[in-house]
């Protein structure tokens, strides 16, 4: 709720009461959608800091900051050495207002992804500068059309059946959450007129406090007990939530981003050397094709011409055997063929030992680096770790290296091939039989693959989105609506010498859908 009106309205007064009277000396960023607003009152230091990167938006007031001596550009510079006069937030909106002396405005819009920061000249209604300029429409926000004016009477709300969202659209996703909880949708118009009342109220005498759901950390005006941090004064509440926010959170993802990595590169080279020692124990259990080769060298003399099976003494068992020859080809040239095979398959043993070995390795250092991770409780520390151990490279180097781009939907994993040579180098490499494969019928475009799970049907919902995405990458991409083509891996061929990125497909379903990119998925 720290972006909610709810919350700004308890923290601009503070705010005010802070900053007013406060000269500008700097305004600059150094860091991505980061900017800081250095100001000085009665000889003391004090900042405003405002993040707003569109995955964690929030605000910081810090009694210091030091700037860098590298990477940093100055903005605003109509705000050097205004003076605050003012700070107030903007009537049932999630924004709030700080006005100079001169009579420029700076407006703090703290729409989530889409926060933002504008500069105002004096009277002037459309915005002078912009923070971040890739908000297009906020190059004509008026000031005049952000406040608003709520009914909140007993008979509106009556009168929209309880609709809470409707009645009180500036409640946001934790109250919303807090009323459903406690029965909102099931209790009756008086009982829920009586909880909306009782909502307000908290609203208006709050406890700021920091809660963690999962991963994600949020503040919140309504009661709990499960608070990691309590405060009733709202500027230290911002504070240590852009902590929590920019520095612990951020940690936490960063490191649990790490250690899945980690986890999924154990489980596929746990899962290899499984596959390969069943693989090595079935080759070195079965007897070399040599000694049938050796076998029909030996009694070359009792072998008809153009026979195709024969019963000979295998003298490496001991017994009377059927030997099976191939059509076409004369004894030794046969025997010829079984002795290169041999000399193969000994040759794949040992690639197949030493894969095994190279990949218990890589097993053992992952097991390693992941004991590592788990004792690192600081970015600093984290950071050292990712560049001692390369893994940024190594992820950039992988992603390179892989003919598809990867996607994931509802927990299945999406593969799009890059190119028509990709396309079948993903089909030959990445493709198992039970894997499910789309694309846009008649045209060319990339090859999609949703990987199978084990024991679960492909959800038409994913299905759905996977056919959105061959479109998108398809000569359909501008097309109001595209046919696409899917069936099983198994039924897909490829025939030899034909053109890169050509199948043959049997048993194929068409799905129309709209094309769609992943930005829009």
């Amino acid at each position: 709720m720290h972006l909610n009106y709810y919350f700004l309205k308890f923290l601009c007064p503070e705010l005010h009461d802070t900053f007013q009277g406060a000269q500008v000396i700097s305004c600059f960023s150094q860091n991505k959608d980061e900017l800081v607003i250095g100001c000085v009152k009665e000889g003391s230091e004090i900042f405003i800091r405002a993040n707003l990167l569109p995955t964690i938006s929030c605000l910081s007031f810090p009694d210091e900051f030091k700037r860098g001596k590298r990477n940093t550009v100055s903005l605003f510079p109509e705000l050097l050495n205004q003076k605050f006069s003012k700070i107030e937030v903007v009537n049932f909106e999630r924004a709030f207002i700080c006005e100079f002396e001169s009579g420029d405005r700076l407006l703090f819009k703290m729409h989530g992804t889409r926060s933002n920061i504008l500069f105002y000249k004096d009277n002037d209604d459309i915005p002078a500068r912009i923070f971040r300029n890739e908000i297009k429409d906020d190059h004509s926000l008026q000031i005049r059309n952000l406040p608003k004016n709520l009914d909140l009477s007993e008979s509106n709300f009556f009168s929209l059946d309880g609709n809470a969202a409707k009645f009180l659209p500036t409640l946001g996703k934790i109250p919303r959450e807090y009323l459903k909880d406690h029965g909102y949708i099931e209790a009756s118009l008086d009982q829920k007129w009586t909880m909306m009342q009782s909502m307000m109220d908290m609203l208006d005498s709050p406890l700021f406090s920091i809660i963690k759901n999962k991963t994600e950390y949020s503040l919140t005006l309504l009661p709990t007990d499960q608070s990691i941090y309590q405060s009733e004064n709202p500027i230290a509440a911002c504070n240590e939530l852009f902590k929590y926010l920019v520095v612990i959170q951020a940690f936490e993802k960063e490191k649990q981003y790490w250690i899945r990595n980690f986890e999924d590169q154990k489980k596929k080279s746990q899962a290899y050397i499984l596959k390969t020692t069943e693989k090595l124990n079935s080759l070195e259990k079965e007897s070399p094709p040599s000694q049938l080769a050796d076998v029909i060298m030996a009694n070359l003399h009792q072998i008809p011409a153009g026979a195709e099976e024969i019963m000979l003494f295998n003298f490496y068992t001991g017994k009377e055997e059927l030997l099976r020859l191939k059509r076409g080809l004369s004894p030794q040239k046969f025997a010829e063929n079984l002795y290169r095979k041999s000399k193969n398959r000994k040759i794949e043993i040992d690639q197949l030992y030493q894969n095994l070995a190279d990949k218990e390795a890589l097993l053992a250092n992952i097991h390693d680096l992941m004991d590592e991770l788990s004792n690192i409780t600081h970015f600093k520390d984290l950071k050292s770790f990712v560049k001692q151990n390369q893994l940024l490279a190594k992820e950039k180097e992988k992603l390179e290296q892989v003919p598809f781009k990867r996607f994931e939907i509802e927990g299945f994993e999406i593969l799009v091939g890059k190119s028509a040579k990709s396309n079948d180098e993903m089909l030959r490499y990445y493709a198992w039989k039970e894997d499910l494969w789309l694309h846009a019928k008649d045209v060319s475009g990339s090859h999609v693959i949703i990987k199978y799970k084990s024991g679960l049907n492909f959800p038409k919902t994913v299905l759905e989105k996977a056919a959105e995405l061959a479109a998108y990458y398809s000569k359909n991409k501008n097309e109001s609506i595209a046919p696409i083509i899917y069936t099983p891996v198994k039924f897909v061929r490829k025939v030899k010498g034909s053109a890169p990125g050509e199948v043959i497909v049997d048993k194929e379903k068409v799905l129309m859908v709209v094309p769609r990119g992943p930005q829009e998925q």
